[in-house]
């Protein structure tokens, strides 16, 4: 008997046997009309519609709309656990249209046109943080508690969030999590896929908690301090301010520089595995520094620093003509920018692309947004556990070329043993994934009056979910449309990890894969 998914090869996408897709797509909007009606409380407590002639119906429109289409979809399409390519259709479909959704209050609210209202919204579900929008200072703050909101939402992932409040486990809830998660084996804390959202979701909401107290405790008012926390685990990058971090220093906040070390530490926290989490409130604290990825995501972040901090070390001594005045300042600028980058959060206290930061530093800035955090975490990037699994394989390659031909020399990492499939799904994920920036540099480049260097930095942001690059956002905000696009679907790959949505295309369009 033929399964359902080889009946339907060469049919219509949304033929009868796949239309259970559209009860998951309604349940997710349900979701994010719910959701919709939160903005509202900081719309009421700062008096929007004074001050910024925003409506209370930015925000009632859309959530009324998508619980209506949310809930008529649920009602006239069966529920049913979805296969493999279903899970993939629906993780793509899913980050899809809640990022459509999710763009309708920037277009109510703020004026804003889709393509510009549609890539914010697609860069605060993905945690990316680039963004298109000037004046964040004046903006009305129930838009701006909007955008944090949607990156809080998608720091674990839109679906795990579905899934953790709508109770849904079993095979369902497994196959979701597996199209939305990191393409490579991880353990789990507990048994069930339900008892580990749970785990995940209590871990990061502890963290948002606590972040929230020491941000206003080092300066932040509650309001910068509820977005800071909600865009600082999810490793987002939205801030309150067109200065970001670097706001509270120049504005003469007393602990500017704690908070700074504050902050720093909760992007690392976003950008470590939760399941080490887990490990390390358990008691396993040890597990912080000896896990296999943990050690390359220190040594990383500790290599960085060190030859950031001497590379600006030694310009300002040539420019000086001695000893730098200043090496903690040095050493703190040099901390928080490496942090920010690796864990893909995208704060900035100096602009990347200014002269803080010199030809080697902005290098090593590159090499980050490449690698982002650890599999597991709210980071973007590549990871460090794929590229450390990378450099095992050429380890063991070079040592299989030195034995005998019958010797079984695995690859191995974390105590396991690689295989040699999984190798090679990690090498063609990197290599598509440099194809697409490298395609992306090209459309920006050719649509716009950016160097290369610019060009591949800004594709490589949106890619790896980043933020910064090496032009300005006024720049940014004013790019031809097709490029907006071009970031918007590059954001969407790199936060999917590519899969879905190429398995979304494959079952859209007439394409064939020849074996």
């Amino acid at each position: 008997m033929m399964s359902p998914d080889s009946r339907s090869k060469g049919s219509p996408f949304f033929s009868g046997d796949r239309l259970y897709i559209l009860n998951y797509l309604g349940a997710l909007l349900t979701l994010l009309g719910a959701m919709m009606l939160l903005p509202l409380l900081p719309w009421w407590w700062f008096q929007d519609w004074r001050t910024h002639d925003v409506s209370a119906t930015t925000f009632i429109y859309p959530a009324a709309g998508c619980i209506v289409a949310g809930l008529t979809l649920q009602k006239n399409f069966i529920f049913r656990p979805p296969s493999l390519r279903g899970a993939m259709a629906i993780t793509a479909l899913g980050w899809i249209v809640c990022s459509m959704a999710g763009a309708i209050p920037f277009m109510l609210g703020i004026g804003k046109g889709f393509p510009d209202a549609f890539f914010e919204a697609v860069s605060g579900f993905t945690t990316t943080g680039i963004t298109v929008f000037l004046g964040l200072d004046s903006m009305p703050r129930s838009i701006l508690f909007w955008r944090s909101l949607t990156q809080w939402v998608g720091g674990l992932g839109i679906l795990t969030f579905f899934l953790a409040v709508s109770f849904r486990g079993g095979s369902a809830a497994a196959a979701l999590f597996s199209a939305e998660g990191h393409k490579i084996s991880i353990s789990r804390p507990v048994p069930g896929i339900f008892n580990t959202l749970k785990i995940l979701w209590a871990i990061y909401t502890l963290f948002t908690v606590l972040s929230l107290a020491i941000f206003q405790f080092l300066g932040m008012n509650f309001f910068d301090a509820l977005n800071h926390s909600l865009t600082c685990i999810s490793t987002g990058g939205f801030s309150t301010h067109d200065e970001s971090i670097a706001f509270y220093a120049a504005h003469g906040v007393p602990h500017a520089e704690a908070l700074e070390y504050a902050v720093t530490f909760f992007m690392l926290a976003g950008g470590i595995n939760f399941l080490v989490h887990h490990k390390a409130l358990t008691g396993n604290v040890k597990a912080l520094f000896t896990d296999f990825e943990m050690k390359w995501y220190w040594g990383i972040l500790a290599g960085a620093v060190i030859l950031i901090c001497i590379d600006h070390a030694a310009r300002a001594m040539a420019l000086q003509g001695g000893l730098v005045s200043s090496l903690h300042n040095i050493f703190r600028n040099a901390l928080f920018q490496t942090a920010s980058l690796l864990t893909s959060t995208g704060y900035l206290t100096c602009d990347i692309g200014s002269p803080c930061f010199h030809a080697l530093s902005r290098q090593i800035f590159m090499i980050l947004m490449v690698t982002g955090g650890c599999v597991g975490s709210t980071a973007g990037g590549i990871k460090v556990m794929r590229l450390a699994i990378l450099g095992r394989a050429f380890q063991t390659h070079i040592r299989r070329l030195m034995h005998p031909a019958r010797a079984v020399i695995p690859v191995t990492a974390s105590g396991r043993i690689i295989p040699d499939r999984e190798v090679q799904q990690i090498a063609s994920l990197l290599w598509i994934w440099l194809v697409l920036t490298g395609a992306g540099a090209g459309i920006t480049a050719f649509f716009s009056n950016l160097g290369p260097w610019d060009a591949f930095s800004g594709m490589a942001s949106a890619m790896g979910n980043m933020g910064p690059f090496y032009f300005s956002v006024p720049e940014m905000a004013h790019m031809n449309w097709i490029i907006k696009l071009t970031y918007s679907l590059g954001m969407l790959a790199g936060r999917l990890e590519i899969i879905p949505l190429a398995c979304l295309i494959t079952a859209i369009l007439p394409v064939r894969i020849r074996s």
